[in-house]
């Protein structure tokens, strides 16, 4: 998740990713997500397993600001709100 300017970023987990954008939106998520008002989704992985999933989410956190970028522009190279028409 990322705000407007993509200034800031959020990396998290879940097992619904419409429940969970559409919390953002709203400024329903986390406390991080709602104090920089993150409620653009600009990349999201399908994880299959809980663990795996998890172990994922560590693994990018513990990532350089600048590897995110580039793994974020890989696939959404003008950082678009791929859930923009979801609602």
């Amino acid at each position: 998740m990322s705000n407007y300017g993509r200034t800031t970023f959020y990396i998290g987990v879940t097992n619904n990713i419409e429940r969970r954008v559409a919390e953002h939106k709203k400024l329903e998520g986390s406390e991080f997500t709602t104090k920089y008002k993150l409620t653009d989704l600009v990349y999201y992985e399908e994880i299959f397993g809980a663990l795996n999933a998890i172990l994922r989410e560590k693994q990018l956190k513990n990532w350089h600001r600048d590897w995110k970028l580039n793994l974020i522009k890989e696939l959404n190279p003008e950082m678009h709100n791929l859930a923009r028409d979801w609602y």
